[in-house]
């Protein structure tokens, strides 16, 4: 064969053909590429995973720090309450007491008071004996002109038989007058200034004692400067007894 001037020749070789040896070799290069694809998929998956489980992890620790801060925080204001709430309760125990002492001393009064008077009712001395004007108190009830009153009447006797009679209950004052005239004395009795008292004579009717309580309501211009109370006994020895109290208005 004559060779061309110029050109270079190179050597041939003769390589066999062998298309199954090929097929395994594409086969197997392509498996390689999958499996380095594979791989890497799960790897990055792998490597995720993990990333994504360090900031779930760090997310629940922030989440129990603020937890604590937010416990920590109500604890603080639980305490601030408390304090405020025990100085409230200390100056509002201190008000009470005081007002318990007082009202303390006040039912030990009338406790003495009851004792003195049952004492007196049950064993009376010689000057103290027969039909007897108690106590009177006349207390305020919030409303103008008006208010409440207490009469005790009693027997005073060691043998104590049943007492008639009736009593009498008179509200004197001065009851001003038109303009330029001066004011005139006005006694009032008491079934004119209480709707529950439909008679002069109240009635009598007790073996020990006996209490009367009602309202009284003054009209408009009257002025009280004292109680007149007149109790009669009737029967075999009657007794008429009289008692004037002064208009002092105690609080309710």
């Amino acid at each position: 064969m004559t060779a061309v001037k110029g050109s270079k020749q190179y050597k041939m070789k003769v390589v066999p053909y062998r298309p199954v040896y090929r097929a395994l070799a594409w086969t197997g290069a392509t498996l390689l590429v999958l499996a380095a694809i594979v791989s890497a998929y799960y790897g990055g998956r792998y490597q995720g995973t993990l990333i994504q489980a360090e900031a779930i992890a760090e997310r629940d620790q922030l989440l129990v720090a603020i937890e604590e801060a937010r416990r920590e925080a109500d604890q603080l204001r639980q305490q601030v309450v408390n304090l405020e709430l025990g100085a409230e309760v200390d100056r509002q125990a201190g008000v009470e007491v005081r007002h318990e002492v007082i009202s303390l001393r006040n039912q030990i009064t009338e406790l003495q008071e009851d004792i003195a008077f049952y004492r007196g009712l049950m064993a009376p001395t010689d000057n103290k004996r027969g039909l007897t004007i108690g106590s009177l108190n006349v207390i305020a009830t919030g409303a103008p002109r008006e208010y409440q009153y207490k009469l005790v009447v009693q027997q005073l006797a060691t043998n104590h038989q049943l007492l008639t009679g009736h009593l009498n209950f008179d509200v004197v004052g001065r009851r001003s007058g038109a303009a330029g005239q001066p004011s005139s004395r006005l006694t009032l009795p008491l079934k004119d200034l209480s709707e529950k008292v439909v008679a002069t004579n109240i009635k009598l009717r007790f073996k020990y004692f006996q209490n009367f309580e009602g309202r009284i309501t003054l009209p408009e211009g009257f002025e009280p400067e004292r109680i007149e109370l007149l109790a009669k006994s009737t029967g075999k020895n009657p007794v008429t007894v009289e008692k004037k109290f002064g208009w002092l208005v105690q609080e309710g």
